[in-house]
């Protein structure tokens, strides 16, 4: 019996969660580009741009830019997650920052949900320059389940 609902239609499910990115104002404003999203989970980039910068003498991007991307990719797997959200939230994110961004590079993020309980959805997160071999950072979190 096919199942009507978001979570019995990967296509379905894929389709809200590109909409949901689409929609949040901080992820148009900082020019977020949604690259790959699956059940599987989620890759954002986000292309360097001067108005970005955190420091002017060095031309890296700021924290803060790099915590929001990975926060928005990693909302964009748990909407993905075949038992996912139709809506989600952060509750806690865990971010460690291993070194600056090469400036003048495109960040990508990469989040994968990797467990979801009736109420509560569990991410890891990457945020990688053309170095993948080492990250810019990684993160942990949890993130809310609104079915």
């Amino acid at each position: 019996m096919n199942d009507p609902t978001p979570e019995g239609d990967p296509e379905q499910r894929r389709r809200i969660a590109r909409q949901f990115i689409e929609v949040i104002p901080h992820a148009r404003a900082l020019g977020m580009r949604l690259d790959q999203l699956s059940a599987e989970g989620a890759e954002i980039s986000l292309p360097w741009r001067e108005d970005l910068v955190g420091d002017p003498r060095s031309g890296v991007i700021h924290g803060g830019v790099i915590s929001a991307l990975m926060d928005t990719c990693s909302g964009a797997a748990v909407m993905a997650h075949p038992a996912g959200a139709h809506s989600t939230a952060t509750i806690d994110l865990r971010i460690d920052y291993m070194r600056a961004a090469t400036p003048g590079q495109t960040i990508r993020a990469k989040a994968h949900c990797y467990h979801i309980t009736r109420s509560v959805a569990f991410v890891r997160a990457w945020a990688m320059d053309d170095d993948e071999s080492r990250p810019v950072a990684s993160a942990t979190g949890a993130f809310t389940v609104e079915r």
